[in-house]
């Protein structure tokens, strides 16, 4: 039987960017009924942010599909850990490495680790994001907004530029950006026009690497039950209730999206994006 998903959330608050095993309860990587079908056999994926929330969640659809992992992560071990421990049980290898994406030479270590351990990389999920809430503009501090700049978009520039030199045709890089693209977010100034930067950037690049055979598309997932909702929001109790659905999505719910757009089911789509946001309807 298909569990039911929660309308409404226990009140809690988590310093930092949230661990998922902390939360209450915690977000669902993968739904029982999910069966894989051999999808990306073979293929080497890195997620970044993959540790927890929907990057946890991709990387376990991904390891499910046939692909083995690398992970990419700031600083939780425990949730970086258990999703290795998930992917090794799906029968796939995953590597871990732990470090700040907005550092560029960090970013070219991770794909040269890349190819030194498997030899080969297919899919670039680029995931991780941070998000700081202001109400008041006027006191926002722009050293963090810097900060979100440079995790949420100047990350992807570095893995996607440093990736593509092992790319060949038929490979796909796939970008999350957000609801919060294209309605906007009065709270996430910084966050909502770095989600706006991704989305632009999803566009260009997949037309620019279409003649190559390299599909570039993204996610812009609405409210999804993930550790940066509790770290960043001092109530969670009624998160999501506002949409079409009536509730906050699963990170299973959102992960098949990233298994399409990275398998050859979807050989005919680049720079585009898909919108698992519970029913809202936007300018897509």
């Amino acid at each position: 039987m298909k569990k039911s998903k929660p309308k409404k959330f226990p009140k809690q608050k988590q310093k930092s960017s949230g661990s998922q095993s902390k939360m209450n309860p915690e977000p669902e990587a993968i739904s029982d009924g999910y069966i894989g079908s051999g999808k990306l056999k073979n293929k080497i994926a890195l997620i970044t942010g993959g540790d927890s929330g929907i990057g946890r969640s991709v990387a376990v659809h991904f390891a499910r599909e046939g692909a083995d992992i690398v992970i990419v992560y700031h600083s939780k071990d425990k949730d970086a850990k258990t999703t290795q421990a998930l992917i090794e049980k799906e029968s796939r290898i995953c590597l871990l490495i732990k470090g700040n994406l907005g550092n560029k030479n960090f970013c070219k270590s991770v794909i040269n680790k890349t190819i030194r351990f498997y030899g080969n990389l297919n899919i670039l999920v680029n995931n991780a994001a941070e998000q700081h809430p202001v109400d008041d503009f006027n006191k926002m501090d722009l050293r963090l907004m810097e900060k979100t700049f440079q995790t949420n978009v100047f990350s992807m520039f570095y893995l996607a530029q440093f990736a593509l030199k092992y790319f060949n045709k038929g490979d796909s890089i796939i970008n999350t950006t957000s609801v919060t693209s294209y309605r906007g977010s009065e709270h996430l100034v910084d966050y909502s026009s770095s989600k706006g930067a991704i989305t632009a950037f999803t566009r260009s690049l997949g037309k620019n690497l279409a003649p190559k055979g390299i599909r570039v598309n993204g996610v812009a997932p609405g409210p999804i039950w993930t550790p940066l909702i509790v770290s960043t929001f001092k109530d969670v109790s009624d998160f999501g209730k506002d949409t079409p659905m009536g509730r906050a999505g699963q990170p299973s719910e959102v992960a098949p999206a990233y298994v399409f757009l990275a398998s050859e089911d979807s050989s005919y789509i680049t720079s585009q994006v898909i919108h698992p946001n519970g029913g809202e309807v936007v300018n897509a």
